[in-house]
């Protein structure tokens, strides 16, 4: 494989580097990006190998209209799209190509399926295949500075030329044990566009202590999560940097009536108080005024629960022995607690594709 990693700067090299891509049969990918101080990532580089060359895309040196024939070639069909864990990548390639990279393969989810290990990292998997050890000296570049130096550009080729390498061994692996379609599956359930969007209004879901609050507190903590979110997109900073997680469980717990008692509260900074106090409260007082609303539960299990949860992690362990897969691969806690609760109308991700073969029939006939 030629070691060259050019930088691509202008539009004429990109399109003369889209007229070969376009005829491969498929594409490493990676990107190089910041998120420290924004909420949207800040896209510096795309990397893209194709088992002859790798290159570097300097996506600052574009205008955002003159990336669009690149996000084109990563919708293209016909073209299979590797990548390592890319739900990062993903969520960059919606929100400037307005799709995402599919069908794409994901070597973390291959290894898992080849009995390699759960949620595998780039570099151990690397290791593991190759022998080669990667340099990862320079993890924190930072990947909005130019010029970017030799060094730098190599250790983001490297990524790419690592999965053109073992993209094909794993491909045909899975292929030998039968389980290239449970991939293809998995990679077409991830690459829907609408995982990688976070609409207001559904920001809630991410509240993990949510179903923990009394009921009273719950839509307000609702109310107060869709407002950060919004915000926070809109101002382009970090959720946190608008209402930390803390903050917010406490005033959706005390409920302020006012801005004075949201200020007594002593939960926002100055700044804060001052910028957003009055929409806080109003907010608050417009969340206590509604309707109530089921509330979410975090009920414990009964012990005839528990006995049932229990008897399905079992045969849940036997199966994935067997198979030589992760138990979390296949089901997650959550999957077997929902059966628990619900039972077979639950919308678990083991009663679906080829896990409910494998797995999911067998824990239904338990309940």
């Amino acid at each position: 494989m030629n070691s060259g990693y050019p930088l691509i700067t202008t539009p004429d090299a990109l399109a003369a580097c889209i007229d070969v891509w376009k005829r491969r049969p498929w594409l490493a990918l990676d990107t190089e990006f910041l998120r420290e101080d924004t909420y949207h990532p800040i896209l510096c580089l795309v990397q893209v190998g194709d088992g002859d060359t790798d290159a570097c895309i300097d996506t600052l040196a574009f205008a955002p209209e003159a990336l669009a024939p690149l996000w084109a070639l990563f919708a293209d069909p016909a073209i299979v799209k590797v990548f390592h864990a890319p739900s990062q990548d993903l969520e960059i390639f919606v929100r400037l190509g307005d799709t995402t990279a599919t069908p794409f393969f994901d070597t973390q989810i291959a290894a898992a399926m080849l009995g390699m290990g759960d949620q595998l990292g780039y570099a151990a998997l690397v290791e593991k295949m190759t022998g080669v050890k990667l340099d990862k000296s320079l993890t924190r570049t930072n990947w909005s500075r130019r010029p970017l130096t030799g060094p730098e550009l190599a250790y983001a080729a490297a990524d790419v030329r690592h999965l053109s390498d073992i993209h094909p061994i794993l491909r045909e692996a899975l292929a030998a044990k039968g389980r290239l379609p449970w991939l293809e599956e998995d990679c077409a359930r991830l690459a829907e566009p609408s995982r990688y969007r976070n609409p207001p209004a559904e920001a809630w879901k991410r509240l993990k202590g949510l179903a923990r609050l009394a009921p009273a507190a719950q839509p307000i903590a609702i109310a107060l999560a869709g407002w950060r979110e919004q915000v926070a997109q809109e101002r382009d900073r970090p959720r946190k940097w608008i209402l930390d997680d803390e903050a917010l469980y406490r005033i959706a717990e005390r409920g302020p009536s006012d801005i004075d008692e949201l200020e007594a509260m002593k939960v926002l900074q100055p700044k804060t108080l001052e910028r957003h106090g009055a929409t806080l409260a109003a907010l608050v007082a417009d969340a206590k005024a509604q309707p109530s609303r089921p509330p979410l539960l975090d009920e414990p299990l009964s012990d005839a629960q528990k006995a049932l949860l229990k008897r399905l992690q079992d045969r849940l362990k036997g199966i994935a022995e067997a198979l030589d897969l992760p138990v979390s691969l296949i089901a997650p806690r959550a999957d077997l607690e929902l059966l628990v609760r619900i039972g077979a109308t639950a919308d678990a991700t083991v009663l679906g594709g080829w896990r409910r073969d494998v797995a999911g029939k067998a824990l239904l006939a338990l309940l």
